[in-house]
């Protein structure tokens, strides 16, 4: 009879106990996630900590075998996004093409052109689509052995990559190709159809570029965090940073003419002194850290 009642009472408490474990999960997470970032580290110098680490095997095999679980999900991760964009392909390369008029003013000439292209996109769009789950597992593999400053830094640092990458890409597409693709495209008049590998090519190309050049205030940011820049002499040395920026600029604009030039070399100055009042605020932060230290 006892064993009744305790089954019957597991039974009628069990959609109660589910819906507690549904609510109190969260919270969990949130408590795990903040003893996570904000747990201390064993203040070892480094030719210690390896030392200690040859020393017991079982602790180096640990961390190879987390780092082999990490390599797994991402690869996992990887392939999810490559099979996901892999149905909208065509989308995206007609969106690419549409500063030309869309995909049927690009005109193949080798048989197997038409694939390439789509596999090309179809991979680089997985990767792009999987880059911040990538981050993030790298993030895990490498946060237990970093301070929780460094940590959360890594953290904020992996969405605020992907908005600035994004935004760049944007940037070239929006402002650069409709500016740049009348000039090349009937350059001396002569009038060229382009090929979506070629054409493929060279969008990608200007759009991962000038992404990258997006990202140099975070990199800025998180070199003076760790001391390696200066903003004050950022600032002293703008005058050649110009001019280091309009060779860049040079190199990544695909067209001769000083107007793509300037457009691209515009917000690369811009972000060059934003890049610079994050260094101060990095700076400060860190005379403030090492204070506390002290």
């Amino acid at each position: 009879m006892k064993k009744i009642l305790i089954g019957f009472w597991k039974v009628i408490t069990f959609p109660f106990q589910v819906l507690f474990w549904l609510l109190a999960t969260p919270f969990r997470m949130i408590k795990r996630a903040h003893i996570f970032l904000n747990e201390e580290l064993d203040d070892r110098p480094l030719p210690d900590a390896f030392a200690a680490s040859l020393q017991t095997p079982s602790a180096l095999l640990e961390h190879v075998d987390a780092l082999r679980k990490h390599l797994l999900r991402m690869l996992l991760g990887l392939v999810l996004a490559i099979a996901i964009c892999f149905l909208f392909t065509k989308q995206i390369v007609n969106f690419l093409a549409l500063p030309v008029g869309g995909i049927g003013a690009l005109k193949a000439i080798d048989v197997t052109e038409s694939v390439g292209v789509f596999m090309r996109i179809a991979l680089f769009s997985g990767i792009a689509l999987a880059s911040p789950y990538l981050a993030f597992e790298l993030w895990l593999f490498a946060a237990p052995g970093l301070k929780p400053r460094a940590r959360k830094i890594g953290l904020i640092g992996i969405p605020l990559t992907s908005i600035l990458l994004i935004s760049g890409m944007l940037f070239a597409y929006y402002f650069m190709l409709p500016t740049a693709l009348p000039f090349l495209l009937n350059f001396m008049g002569v009038q060229t159809i382009p090929r979506p590998s070629s054409y493929i090519n060279f969008v990608s190309g200007l759009m991962l570029w000038i992404g990258v050049a997006f990202e140099f205030p975070l990199v800025i940011f998180v070199l003076s965090l760790m001391g390696i820049a200066k903003p004050r002499f950022m600032a002293q040395q703008w005058r050649i940073a110009v001019v280091i920026i309009a060779i860049i600029a040079a190199v990544i604009t695909p067209t001769v003419d000083p107007v793509n030039m300037v457009l691209v070399m515009g917000p690369m100055v811009v972000l060059y002194f934003l890049s610079i009042g994050l260094s101060y605020l990095a700076s400060i932060s860190r005379k403030k850290e090492l204070a506390k230290q002290q």
